[in-house]
């Protein structure tokens, strides 16, 4: 499994891959769009995915693939 994380990080919208931060100092909007490829990159070579996205008072969203709603942690 790969799991793919858009937080807030000092400041900054940063994309993490497995707990790695991959990009930083992106918008909200950019971040999301660039996990939600990687995740569907990482699908389409058979991977489970988790993704999981923060909202602007920090609450997160996931969604992990196979079958499973989106559901809030």
């Amino acid at each position: 499994m790969v799991q793919y994380a858009v937080t807030l990080k000092d400041g900054d919208w940063t994309v993490f891959k497995d707990g790695r931060a991959v990009e930083h100092d992106l918008t909200r909007s950019a971040a999301i769009q660039m996990a939600k490829i990687m995740a569907f990159e990482a699908e389409e070579r058979g991977e489970t995915v988790e993704l999981l996205i923060q909202g602007y008072y920090g609450e997160m969203s996931r969604k992990l693939t196979g079958g499973t709603d989106e559901a809030e942690a």
